[in-house]
């Protein structure tokens, strides 16, 4: 039986993941606060940031930054 975890495939714990859910944070934020002040520039502002940030995850997980990317070292979990 292998001691690894299935379960968990890893995903999401990378520079590249938390970048551009980072990103699509502060453009969802960014919107919310633009529909509030009724800004139609923040609004686009915020709809770019939102696409962008899996664009930027994914340019960065091809760099290496992603779970299964060289420049990734996790954290030991013991």
């Amino acid at each position: 039986m292998s001691s690894e975890d299935i379960s968990d495939p890893g995903h999401g714990h990378s520079p590249a993941a938390w970048v551009a859910v980072l990103i699509m944070l502060v453009g969802f934020t960014l919107g919310t606060f633009a529909f509030w002040f009724v800004s139609m520039w923040m609004i686009w502002v915020a709809a770019v940031l939102v696409v962008a940030g899996p664009i930027v995850g994914w340019i960065l997980a091809r760099l290496g930054y992603g779970v299964a990317g060289p420049r990734y070292q996790p954290k030991s979990t013991h």
